[in-house]
């Protein structure tokens, strides 16, 4: 009987410890934290739980009131959780990523050698197509710098992530050019996406996401040790080799 009561009371024990963890990131991370977190739970009791969302639709969920472990976004929104006492400050930086030009399967690949090069790309299309996310809110602004947003803004097609201009794109026609970051791009490669390539390095911008335990955290210890093995010795390649710097 005292055995049986043992093993119960490890078995008890082992169910404890193990948690999962519910993250709440930037979808542009995607594959890098798909594949930090499988290793992840490779050599841990725990097991991991991604939601993936837009910046703007990160700050509404976390604002409004709703818990995860982990949040992933980008420092301006994580100062403002950690000023707000949603996350703890600090946080570990998981990584950046840049933000890329796109055509359809088969369509002429347009010249973005330099930015005088991106602004007639863009004025010679037929349509642009880009979303309200931190890389189309960045995007948006990169236009009006260069005076044509007015030209452009009645052929311009926005959503509200990066997938549904995937999407868009591959179902597209004519000369139709969409900006995204670079790691969305990449995930549509294998159905055909036509990656043209990064911005020029005088216009390109960088997003960086940052990886904190909410406050409170249901599961603290985990979350804690899932932040630490996303930006360390092992996590961190994983993210570099998915294209995100």
């Amino acid at each position: 009987m005292r055995t049986c009561i043992a093993v119960s009371g490890l078995l008890l024990g082992l169910s404890v410890q193990a948690a999962e963890i519910s993250v709440l990131s930037g979808g542009a991370i995607e594959p890098g934290l798909k594949a930090a977190a499988a290793a992840f739970q490779k050599q841990s009791p725990h097991s991991v739980k991604i939601t993936f969302n837009t910046t703007p639709q990160i700050i509404k969920r976390v604002s409004a009131g709703e818990t995860f472990d982990v949040v992933i976004a980008p420092p301006g929104a994580m100062k403002e959780f950690a000023t707000a006492n949603k996350v703890e400050s600090g946080g570990v930086n998981v990584g950046r990523v840049g933000m890329g030009v796109l055509v359809r399967p088969g369509a002429p690949v347009p010249d973005i050698a330099n930015a005088e090069a991106i602004k007639r790309v863009v004025l010679d299309a037929e349509s642009i197509v880009f979303n309200r996310a931190s890389t189309g809110l960045y995007y948006e602004g990169l236009i009006k710098k260069m005076g044509i947003y007015e030209q452009i803004e009645a052929k311009t097609t926005r959503y509200a992530d990066g997938a549904s201009v995937m999407e868009h794109i591959l179902k597209g026609k004519g000369t139709e050019v969409g900006f995204a970051a670079i790691t969305e791009i990449l995930l549509y490669k294998d159905k055909g996406m036509n990656y043209v390539g990064p911005l020029p390095a005088a216009i390109q911008n960088y997003t960086a996401y940052i990886a904190a335990p909410m406050l409170p955290a249901a599961n603290r210890h985990a979350a804690e040790s899932l932040v630490s093995f996303l930006g360390g010795p092992i996590g961190k390649p994983l993210f570099v080799g998915a294209g995100i710097e």
